[in-house]
C-alpha cells in the first residue's frame, strides 16, 4: 500500500511557475513508476507526465512538453512536477498516481495506476 499526498498547488497569474511536491509512505518509493494527472471542471483526467521508477525516462503529454518537468528523488520518497510558463488552461486539480513497476517503463493511462493522491488545485488566471 502507498500512501500519496500533494501540496504546492495555488492561485499563479498566466505566465507564473509552481512546483507540485507529492509525498509517498509505504512500502518502497523507489519501485513505483510515478504519474500526474489533471481534472478540469466538466472534463475528464488527463494525463500529464510520468516517469520511471529510477527517473532515467520521463514522458509528457504534448500540452506541457517543454514547459512542465517532472522529477523525483527517491531519498525523499517524493515526486515533483515543475510547472513553468503557466496558462489558463492549465487551470485544474492535480493528482498524482503510482504503480509497481520492476523495469524502466513509464505509464500515460490512468487506468493502469492503482493509487492516487487526492488532488490539489492550480488555479492560473489570465
Amino acid at each position: 500500500q502507498v500512501q500519496l499526498v500533494e501540496s504546492g498547488g495555488g492561485l499563479v497569474q498566466a505566465g507564473g511557475s509552481l512546483r507540485l511536491s507529492c509525498a509517498a509512505s509505504g512500502r518502497t518509493f523507489s519501485s513505483y513508476a510515478m504519474g500526474w494527472f489533471r481534472q478540469a471542471p466538466g472534463k475528464e483526467r488527463e494525463f500529464v507526465a510520468a516517469i520511471s521508477w529510477s527517473g532515467g525516462s520521463t514522458y509528457y503529454a504534448d500540452s506541457v512538453k517543454g514547459r512542465f518537468t517532472i522529477s523525483r528523488d527517491n531519498a525523499k520518497n517524493t515526486v515533483y512536477l515543475q510547472m513553468n510558463s503557466l496558462k489558463p488552461e492549465d487551470t485544474a486539480v492535480y493528482y498524482c498516481a503510482a504503480v509497481q513497476a520492476y523495469s524502466g517503463s513509464y505509464y500515460s493511462l490512468s487506468y493502469e495506476y492503482d493509487y492516487w493522491g487526492q488532488g490539489t488545485q492550480v488555479t492560473v488566471s489570465s
